[in-house]
């Protein structure tokens, strides 16, 4: 009985050390198994950590990179290396048809380049629009209106410091036709559309005193005065002394043209003629622009050349106010007001 005892015993015994194996080892496996959830919630958290610095280190470099990048874009180099960024954000470009080249106040009209007739003129008769500090040969005396303009505040000026009007306009714009009467008739050398009287710009003057002979205009007496103030209201001389060879006519002291304040200015400061002043402005562009000043206002005027097949591009300033000009050559002058 004891030995049949002993063996209940045993066997039970052994039944209660198998379930306490069970239980330890589902325990473990539990807790094998948080372990992982812990670790595989560690690793995730430090992934997207290190991913956000990552993405912030690279948002930072991509800002920085755009930032470059931005900065060449807006500031690009001309070909000596030099930046030319801040300039160009002032410009913007005009499209600008061939046919253009000739016309403005800046045209070249003589024996080599050919006035067109293409431009879209005021041209009115002298004597109708101009003021009593000067006469007028007649009513066939005929202007471009803006020319006209200018003349009455020349001569203006001219009469209140002189006390003096005995300068007569003799003679105006001459048609294609009027043009090629004189040249058959022996008294012009060019035919119509090579002379500059056929611009509307030019004129000639003469003086008509009231106890005296008349005679064309010269620089003496109180008639100086004219000379000496006339490109401060845009007229040069067009055919100076000693300069024949240059613009293949006779020097005369009586022949003015109307080319603008700044150009007739620099014009008259240098003693040169319009062909000499057309062709020095091939040297100025609009990052180095000829600087004009007339005392009270300044200049930039620079030059570009026409493109023959299509229209030019003419970079002109946003924020300034200009003018653009043919030079009847081969391109275009921009005359830029600064103040």
């Amino acid at each position: 009985m004891s030995s049949s005892g002993n063996g209940r015993r045993s066997g039970s015994k052994k039944k209660k050390k198998g379930r306490l194996r069970y239980d330890r080892v589902i325990a473990v496996l539990v807790l094998f198994i948080v372990l992982i959830v812990i670790m595989v919630s560690c690793i995730g958290s430090c992934a997207d950590k290190k991913n956000g610095e990552s993405s912030g280190s690279n948002s930072s470099e991509s800002s920085e990179n755009s930032s470059a990048e931005s900065s060449d874009e807006s500031t690009p180099e001309n070909s000596d290396g030099s930046s030319q960024g801040a300039e160009n954000a002032n410009f913007k470009t005009e499209n600008i048809e061939y046919s253009d080249m000739n016309k403005g106040d800046l045209i070249l009209v003589n024996s080599s380049y050919e006035y067109k007739f293409t431009e879209e003129l005021n041209i009115v008769d002298v004597y109708s629009t101009r003021n009593d500090c000067y006469t007028v040969r007649d009513m066939n005396v005929l202007l471009e209106n803006n020319v006209i303009s200018q003349l009455n505040a020349l001569m203006e000026a001219y009469s209140t410091a002189n006390n003096n009007k005995d300068i007569r306009v003799i003679e105006g714009y001459l048609s294609k036709e009027e043009q090629d009467e004189k040249f058959a008739g022996k008294k012009s050398n060019v035919a119509g559309g090579y002379s500059d009287f056929n611009t509307a710009r030019t004129f000639e003057l003469a003086s008509f005193p009231e106890n005296g002979s008349s005679y064309y205009l010269l620089n003496e007496g109180v008639y100086s005065w004219i000379y000496s103030n006339a490109q401060n209201y845009g007229f040069i001389l067009r055919y100076p002394m000693g300069k024949d060879s240059v613009t293949g006519v006779s020097s005369s002291t009586y022949t003015f043209r109307y080319v603008g304040v700044p150009h007739a200015i620099y014009i008259s400061q240098n003693n040169i003629t319009l062909e000499e002043y057309i062709e020095a402005l091939k040297s100025y562009n609009k990052d180095n622009p000829l600087k004009i000043t007339d005392g009270s206002k300044n200049y930039d005027v620079y030059y570009v050349q026409a493109n023959a097949n299509n229209v030019t591009e003419v970079p002109v300033p946003n924020d300034k106010t200009y003018s653009i000009s043919g030079n009847n050559v081969d391109g275009f002058i921009v005359t830029v007001t600064l103040n």
